[in-house]
């Protein structure tokens, strides 16, 4: 069995079961997932650089809990992939990862003209450094904007999956392969909107699921996980507890504990 935790690194729990009730059915029968906000009062979205360094002490301290927990892997939720890599300085053994990696990972396996459905134009350049920094720039081939933001996107679920279908059918149109919905809250539309257009959507919370169960596998199974020989080097114990101190989420357990 796997127990993995996603991470709503925001300052509030409304996600968390829903996202939790959608993500269990996802995985694998073996695998149980946890899902966690922290307990803080802070930014309900991260649509700005600035909340997430308000935010970053807090998920750096999330990470160290679940790692003392025994979670075979975490997911940073949300699409901006935010402190992924001080996540995994800060694990010794579990594997970590963020939507936008498994997001693309798991696109340019299946497509080569990748879309990237985003909820507004702000968003785009940190994202576009991400697919840079991942090696997909021959991949991804556009962003496409949305006009709704994250706080937007579960109000009103039928518009929501209508504006999806109709901005994914353009890009199909156009010569898109393959289109990953750019926000972890665009959660509950992939299998409707694929069914309709024809080509593979990739959910952003559901491809990081599966993306954290094949890395969690592949460390029980060949021993494989992130090198601390250079770049993802932990800090020493003492000055980790001092500068990251351990923080309890909030947190929605998986119900078949």
């Amino acid at each position: 069995m796997s127990r993995i935790l996603w991470i709503n690194p925001v300052g509030t729990s409304a996600y968390d079961a829903p996202m939790g009730d959608a993500l269990r059915p996802e995985g694998r029968e073996t695998t149980r997932v946890d899902v966690a906000s922290l307990p803080m009062d802070g930014p309900t979205h991260l649509e700005f650089n600035a909340f997430e360094m308000a935010v970053a002490p807090a998920t750096a301290g999330v990470i160290r809990w679940a790692q003392q927990e025994g979670y075979d892997a975490a997911v940073v939720g949300c699409f901006y992939d935010p402190g992924l890599r001080a996540a995994r300085e800060i694990s010794k053994s579990m594997a970590v990862t963020a939507p936008a990696e498994a997001c693309l990972h798991i696109a340019s396996t299946l497509g080569e003209n990748v879309s990237i459905l985003v909820g507004r134009r702000k968003w785009i350049p940190e994202m576009q450094e991400n697919v840079e920094k991942y090696g997909f720039t021959r991949r991804v081939r556009e962003f496409r904007v949305l006009e709704m933001s994250v706080n937007e996107f579960q109000q009103d679920p039928a518009f929501t999956e209508q504006r999806i279908l109709e901005t994914a059918q353009a890009a199909v149109d156009e010569g898109a392969d393959c289109v990953v919905l750019g926000c972890t809250v665009e959660f509950g539309f992939y299998r409707h909107v694929q069914e309709q257009i024809g080509v593979p959507v990739i959910d952003a919370i559901v491809g990081p699921l599966r993306y954290a169960e094949f890395l969690a596998d592949l460390r029980a199974d060949q021993g494989w996980s992130h090198s601390k020989a250079v770049g993802y080097d932990t800090p020493a114990d003492d000055e980790l507890s001092r500068w990251v101190p351990i923080v309890e989420p909030i947190i929605s357990r998986d119900p078949r504990g």
